[in-house]
């Protein structure tokens, strides 16, 4: 006798075929991500010997917009370093069997979701639901 699967059972975990599809997707965000993170890294260095006019006033108020400049691009790179190193986390939830699973609920996030955002670890409801509790 054949064993049938009911078709409202929920699924608890991502085929093979689509953690591939997925971890596709990371790789090609993690690639984009670097690339901008070392144009966020070269401006924050290059901005180092700017304003070399010798007009006082003048040189004070450059100093001080390069300042807000490279502190703003130096905030820039560490959200791109946090976000790298989220899809990073999300390619081992791929490689341990974890990936796509809620961490609050245990249920499946949906794709959509997840190719949206596919370093998440809960769904959308767990996610609002923990932001309230705080």
């Amino acid at each position: 006798m054949e064993k049938k699967i009911a078709p409202n059972v929920e699924k608890n975990r991502y085929s093979p075929e689509e953690l591939q599809e997925f971890k596709e997707l990371i790789l090609d965000k993690i690639a984009k991500a670097e690339k901008d993170l070392e144009l966020l890294q070269q401006a924050v260095a290059g901005n180092e010997n700017e304003a070399s006019d010798t007009a006082p006033t003048f040189k004070t108020l450059e100093e001080g917009s390069n300042v807000l400049l490279k502190e703003e691009n130096q905030k820039l790179a560490a959200r791109q370093q946090k976000f790298i190193r989220d899809l990073r986390a999300a390619l081992i939830r791929i490689e341990n069997g974890t990936y796509g699973i809620c961490q609050a609920t245990g249920k499946l996030i949906p794709k959509e979701r997840l190719r949206i955002v596919p370093h998440a670890t809960m769904t959308v409801e767990a996610k609002e639901a923990s932001k309230k509790r705080r």
